[in-house]
């Protein structure tokens, strides 16, 4: 007799639900994040030549990238012992070290040399990070929700130009900005939003999916129509970015061994400290998101074993990606977007699309068909899942309600940290070495004045009545669900 499967809902994290639901809710992490999780890689393998000078070099690393991405994923969803902090977080290549990494490339002249000093200091660096991460539980103190809160909403709001960039053809587009991206990037997201609150079930659940694979299907009909080329302003012929490369699936091989050790890593100090300092901004960026991520789809706060899991995750996973000449894998802000959005956090569900980048990795004919994807039909997702995490920071923030510290809190760390961080040129003064730390996304200097903020203004009576009310209530929560469970 047939053993009858009990399914559970996608929103159970260790719940069990049915393949064909599972699928098509792991591959949407995989096209959200597929973009974004090669490109720090090509813009480093860029400022070292390595595109021109080694181009089967080149698509190796790009090989591994996605191999490594799954690989670490399935380790941060299940765990394996401490490493992993089994949490719904997909993992990626990080591109908050493209900075000093690009510094170090061009300090030490490009070229193999310059990418094998990378990987030794991202293989020292994360090391550093887990011995971090062991520590999360006596350093939470200094993560209490306004400072999450800030980091995560920081997070938001760095990435919500990235989801904008897309949307609008991508940056460098000859023809970004054009009516016809715009257009393509609106289709997608009404798509998404119309499924979202309007169907039931997995066209609901997995409305990001069907809403790129709409993308897919209306540039492909564009493609009848409309032209497909267009002449800039210098009188040169370009192709528009919409337009889907259906040769690269053709000319793609079904099946490729990724290689170990593609690059062999070297240790050299010039390259080790700045790469090592940034692990930190990695450490704190990681509490951010899954403190968000935990918010945003399981609505609690995220446990320390679950922190310090996914922090020492973090931090081997990207010394294991050196190792395969990939940069630092951790978690990705681009999930945790969907994560929120969706509230699908199911491990399962997640476990398939970690398996989906393994077989990327391995089949680079799988890999080309999600490489193809015009970033006009990404940004009519990205732009509704980047603001989501910046709607979990704002849910973290307020979470034992507003005090006037509390606004000032934020405030100062938003208006003069992530401000400033994140207007090019605005701390060009400090120095080079400052720059590179807290220059670009505005995430570490908005982190960093938080903690600050938190250990010096003292609470008030607000803020622990506050703290009380809140406590009450996840008590009464978690009283009512015990009694509905026994029920």
């Amino acid at each position: 007799m047939k053993k009858d499967t009990k399914y559970t809902s996608p929103y159970d994290f260790k719940g069990r639900i049915p393949l064909k639901h599972a699928i098509p809710l792991g591959i949407q992490h995989v096209l959200a994040m597929f973009v974004g999780n090669l490109t720090p890689l090509i813009i480093i393998c860029g400022a070292c030549g390595l595109t021109s000078s080694d181009p089967a070099l080149y698509v190796t690393l790009l090989q591994n990238a996605m191999l490594v991405a799954g690989l670490v994923t399935l380790v941060q969803l299940y765990s394996i012992g401490p490493i992993g902090g089994q949490v719904p977080i997909i993992m990626g290549t990080s591109s908050g070290f493209l900075g000093v990494m690009r510094s170090v490339a061009e300090t030490m002249g490009g070229g193999v040399i310059a990418y094998g000093a990378i990987l030794g200091a991202s293989i020292v660096g994360g090391l550093f990070e887990t011995v971090l991460g062991f520590f999360i539980k006596p350093l939470r103190k200094l993560f209490p929700p306004v400072v999450t809160g800030t980091v995560v909403l920081s997070i938001g709001l760095s990435l919500i130009s990235v989801g904008v960039n897309s949307f609008a053809g991508g940056s460098g587009a000859a023809d970004f900005g054009s009516l016809e991206n715009l257009l393509i990037g609106f289709a997608v997201l009404v798509v998404i939003v119309a499924l979202k609150h309007f169907t039931r079930g997995i066209t609901s659940s997995s409305s990001i999916l069907f809403g790129i694979i709409f993308g897919y299907i209306l540039c492909a009909i564009l493609g009848m129509f409309l032209t497909k080329t267009g002449i800039d302003a210098e009188g040169a012929e370009y192709t528009k970015a919409w337009v889907i490369n259906w040769s690269r699936i053709h000319d793609a091989a079904w099946f490729s061994i990724p290689k170990i050790m593609p690059v062999k890593p070297t240790f050299q100090l010039g390259a080790i400290l700045p790469i090592s300092i940034m692990f930190i901004v990695t450490a704190v960026e990681t509490v951010g998101d899954t403190a968000g991520c935990i918010e945003g789809g399981m609505g609690r706060e995220a446990t320390d074993k679950e922190l310090s899991g996914a922090v020492t995750c973090d931090g081997l996973g990207s010394s294991f990606a050196a190792f395969l000449g990939v940069l630092p894998n951790t978690s990705f802000s681009q999930n945790v977007g969907l994560v929120t959005m969706t509230k699908v956090v199911n491990r399962f569900a997640l476990s398939i699309g970690a398996i989906f980048l393994i077989l990327c990795g391995l089949s680079p004919k799988l890999a080309a068909i999600i490489s193809i994807m015009p970033q006009s039909v990404l940004g009519g997702a990205a732009v509704m899942m980047f603001s989501s995490i910046a709607i979990s920071g704002i849910q973290l923030i307020t979470k034992h309600g507003i005090t006037n510290r509390i606004i000032t809190i934020v405030s100062v760390a938003l208006g003069v940290g992530y401000g400033l961080g994140a207007t090019s040129g605005a701390i060009a003064g400090l120095g080079t070495n400052i720059n590179l730390v807290f220059g670009g996304s505005g995430i570490v200097p908005a982190a960093l004045l938080a903690i600050i903020l938190n250990l010096l203004i003292p609470k008030e009576d607000e803020d622990h009545a506050a703290e009380a009310a809140t406590a009450q209530m996840a008590e009464l929560r978690a009283k009512k669900l015990a009694e509905k469970t026994e029920e």
